[in-house]
């Protein structure tokens, strides 16, 4: 399986469907704990990602991430735009010139982004962030090179972690951003951060199943 710039492409709008389709879910997450723009601003930002897409559609997958990331740091406000941004271009360091990605390189370029989250936030596991789902997936990806399972059967239970994740974050107390603030009432909400990236895994899942069904069809 190798995945294309073509497949990052639909990838990412993928990730701008279903951030403007889920965008009020997540603006209300973050008025639970935050500012309520969790949504509107990642709306706003792969929207802005997907317009820039034309212009890379040629170009190699390191290149694409790199333009997605300084796009979203140039538009979204709040802390997702640069925690976002700096994830898809550590990504893309990893990836630079890269045509095709096997899945080694995958998890090469997805434990950079994790690195680069934390990095930026200053955040580890189990203060509520985005951390908390994006690093249980991370795990599971690493757990796995080397053995014998089928790269998608591995990405399926990743998936199921990153969800596992995301909602073992409501009982959690917050220490970072906005949500610290409110102290023990930040316990009993899920995080928007969280949230978002599950959807984002999501959408990196569907486009691994598209890889594999394509090499299937090919071979």
């Amino acid at each position: 399986m190798l995945i294309t710039a073509g497949h990052i492409i639909r990838f990412l709008e993928r990730v701008a469907y279903t951030m403007h389709t889920q965008r009020e879910e997540l603006t209300q997450l973050d008025a639970n704990i935050g500012d309520a723009d969790h949504g509107t601003n990642l709306d706003r930002g792969f929207a802005a990602v997907v317009s820039k897409l034309p212009t890379v559609a040629d170009k190699d997958v390191g290149t694409i991430l790199k333009t997605t990331g300084m796009t979203l740091i140039s538009t979204v406000g709040g802390a997702s735009g640069p925690l976002y941004g700096t994830a898809f271009i550590r990504a893309a360091g990893v990836l630079a010139g890269v045509e095709t990605v096997n899945p080694e390189q995958l998890v090469a370029a997805l434990e950079a982004a994790l690195e680069g989250v934390q990095t930026r936030g200053k955040a580890q596991r189990g203060e509520k962030t985005m951390i908390d789902a994006i690093a249980p997936g991370v795990d599971v990806l690493k757990a796995a090179q080397g053995t014998d399972e089928p790269f998608l059967a591995v990405a399926e239970r990743a998936l199921a972690a990153v969800e596992a994740g995301m909602q073992a974050t409501i009982p959690m107390l917050a220490t970072k951003g906005r949500a610290s603030y409110l102290g023990e009432r930040s316990i009993g909400f899920q995080d928007p951060g969280a949230t978002s990236s599950f959807y984002i895994a999501q959408a990196l899942f569907a486009m691994l199943q598209e890889a594999v069904a394509q090499a299937e069809v090919v071979s």
